[in-house]
């Protein structure tokens, strides 16, 4: 039988409705459609910013008079400091920025208002978590211009003439943990948990899937092996690829970037075994939701897009809206970029690191049993 010569309108039409109507029965795909334009729309628009305001800031006063108290509440009328804990030590200052509690700490020694009216020029002390220089760049530049602001309000009539072209007071910055400021540092770190997250999400989701399609899965369920039996068993392999991965990064970091290992390699690869056993669950769970391969690839840059620009890897976390951090808390990247840069550059030993590798294992618990009550739901 020949094929009908020449284009046919009607031919053509009938195409475009069977492909209309297979759309609307992939309702994942259509779900895609319009949900990653409406999330990056409300990311980039409402969640990203570039200038962090309200940063988390503890202060440690040993001085507490009419002065101290002008200059902590004019750095919190700039938008940028915000005071949520006084200290008792400098040692628990540290222990603050080592745990990602505060981004500064303020310490004004205990004879700053003597000096100040004797004319020495005093100093306070601003130390910076400079492990994310763009989160602190801001601040620290406002900080001469609210020095010399409180200056010329406070000291006025016979005490006027301390207030001179140099400042009253100085402000001091010691920057933590990256004092060059070098991007490297807190770039290389996070781009760890960014790999691991697309790659091992993406190939356990479609993996998953294959077999699905296959019919190999559902047999190997049927089997009297427990599904938490078969999903541990299927991640193993990708937790290998996942430790490879990380290796070569860890390589990368050391050899071609020069980041400094302050803490324990043991460290890094503990907490690297825990998010990459997070994500790997993530595969499965998304593959839960997927009815093929391509709906798992769509699933997985759905998941991918928010982890990547909400967890402070690109941006600021603390420049976010609260209802972005919210989501961000979520979100295993989030608390690996903590715990690696921690580690990396701060040495952080598991008592400071311990905050945030528990929401991982929260996380990766919850996950798992979702993901197996739906496999055991399939063979019903």
């Amino acid at each position: 039988m020949s094929a009908p010569l020449g284009f046919s309108i009607a031919r053509w039409w009938s195409i475009v409705c069977k492909e209309f109507l297979q759309l609307r029965r992939d309702r994942v795909t259509f779900a895609m459609i319009v949900g990653v334009p409406l999330v990056q729309l409300a990311l980039f628009g409402f969640a990203i910013n570039s200038d962090p305001k309200h940063m988390p800031t503890a202060a440690l006063v040993a001085d507490d008079s009419e002065f101290t108290r002008s200059f902590m509440a004019a750095m919190e009328q700039s938008g940028y400091f915000r005071f949520t804990e006084t200290l008792t030590s400098e040692d628990a200052g540290r222990a603050a920025l080592a745990q990602g509690r505060a981004q500064f700490v303020l310490n004004i020694p205990a004879d700053f208002t003597r000096r100040l009216l004797r004319g020495e020029r005093p100093a306070v002390l601003i130390e910076a978590d400079a492990t994310d220089p763009m989160a602190m760049a801001s601040a620290l530049g406002a900080l001469p211009a609210i020095a010399q602001s409180v200056a010329q309000k406070d000291l006025t009539g016979p005490l006027a003439h301390l207030a001179g072209a140099q400042g009253a007071f100085d402000v001091q910055v010691h920057r933590l943990y990256n004092a060059e400021g070098i991007t490297q540092y807190n770039i290389i770190p996070g781009l760890m948990g960014v790999i691991l997250t697309m790659t091992l999400a993406m190939m356990t989701g479609i993996a998953i899937v294959r077999e699905r399609e296959r019919g190999t899965m559902e047999n190997l369920l049927a089997t009297p092996v427990l599904p938490i039996e078969v999903m541990a068993g299927k991640i193993v392999p990708y937790v290998a690829i996942g430790l490879l991965q990380a290796t070569i990064i860890l390589i990368a970091a050391r050899f071609a970037f020069h980041v400094p290992f302050e803490g324990s390699v043991v460290a890094i690869y503990l907490a690297a075994l825990v998010f990459i056993a997070a994500n790997l669950i993530v595969g499965i769970a998304l593959s839960s939701f997927a009815q093929n391969q391509l709906q798992a690839m769509q699933l997985t840059v759905f998941y991918f897009l928010p982890s990547m620009l909400l967890s402070g890897f690109m941006f600021p976390f603390g420049g976010m809206p609260a209802w972005a951090q919210a989501i961000g808390n979520l979100l295993p990247l989030t608390y690996f970029n903590r715990l690696i840069r921690g580690i990396l550059l701060k040495g952080n030993g598991w008592g400071d690191a311990w905050h945030d590798l528990w929401p991982l294992l929260v996380f990766s618990a919850i996950l798992m049993m979702v993901a197996v009550k739906f496999y055991k739901r399939t063979l019903d």
